[in-house]
């Protein structure tokens, strides 16, 4: 039994000074900023006003369903809704390059990595402007950390969000027609586009071969639906299949993109100054000095045929 002892030693001090993960701290985003989270179930009429000071943060969630830190996010950000958090939860399912997740759409896979950035999962962005990666925590807890981040005010002021859903029909989830209307202080818009989208989301499907053991899947997104980028306006939708059930949603969300600054042009530089500069020569002067030059040639070669007579 003894020589076991200085390898069970040797292994305690290995996994009491292993490295560990370090908490990665929420970083701002530079993309601009989403609101909204009004929505609807497919097969429902609804109409709904909101003040802009009330709606949820959008959180968005990217995960996997072989995910296993994953899990410990999506069940702290349960926490906070359970507690109170006014939230709104969609998640974006890896699927460019997935082989073990049947939730995800390249298109919206594409979408995160282009304005977010590409990552593992799991990475949770908050109303388009704050960014958090992985599971770990330098808070009390993750509950906590995603509570204090969800609660920063876009401070939008005064102002409303109309949504409406009217399904074409009541017995399948195949279309519909999406009615909006922002009022919102101008300033925000100010040198911004602003994208009004319609976000179809499936309220839960069924996987059991998912590795990280949740086997139902909440809040998945479908399809990210371009409607424009006016104020106010209607526009019909067709919606994609469910994976199972009947619990399609339609969710209304703006973003506002702030416009790129054109980077200003370089100045010209002055041809005419310094050492190393040619002078500019017109056709005219060029003619002549070759003249000149032919001239002073000519005189050079009878001056020689002179000395050799």
């Amino acid at each position: 039994m003894r020589p076991v002892m200085p390898v069970l030693a040797t292994l305690m001090l290995f996994a009491l000074f292993a490295p560990v993960a370090p908490a990665l701290p929420a970083e701002p985003l530079n993309n601009g900023m989403m609101f909204g989270g009004q929505w609807a179930e497919a097969n429902n009429t609804s109409v709904s006003t909101t003040n802009l000071s009330d709606l949820p943060a959008v959180v968005e969630v990217y995960t996997a369903t072989w995910c296993e830190n994953c899990v410990d996010v999506e069940h702290a950000l349960d926490d906070v809704q359970a507690n109170g958090g006014n939230i709104q939860q969609y998640h974006v399912h890896r699927a460019i390059g997935e082989t073990q997740d049947p939730f995800g759409s390249e298109y919206i896979d594409a979408r995160w990595n282009s304005k977010y950035g590409g990552n593992a999962p799991p990475a949770v962005v908050f109303n388009g402007t704050m960014k958090k990666i992985g599971s770990v925590t330098d808070e009390a807890s993750l509950e906590s950390e995603f509570s204090n981040i969800a609660s920063n005010d876009l401070r939008l002021g005064e102002g409303t969000t109309s949504f409406s859903w009217t399904p074409a029909s009541t017995t399948n989830n195949q279309s519909g027609i999406v009615t909006w209307s922002l009022d919102i202080d101008a300033m925000h818009l100010e040198n911004s586009t602003l994208n009004v989208t319609a976000w179809v989301v499936e309220g839960h499907a069924e996987f059991d071969e998912g590795s990280n053991g949740l086997g139902t899947y909440p809040h998945i997104v479908l399809d990210i639906i371009a409607l424009g980028d006016e104020l106010q306006g209607n526009t019909a939708i067709d919606l994609p299949e469910p994976h199972d059930g009947d619990d399609l949603q339609i969710h209304l969300i703006y973003e506002v993109i702030p416009i790129p600054e054109e980077p200003d042009e370089p100045a010209k530089s002055n041809e005419s100054e310094g050492d190393d500069s040619l002078p500019f020569l017109s056709p005219m002067a060029v003619i002549a000095l070759l003249a000149v030059s032919a001239l002073v040639h000519n005189n050079r070669l009878n001056r020689t045929i002179r000395q050799v007579r």
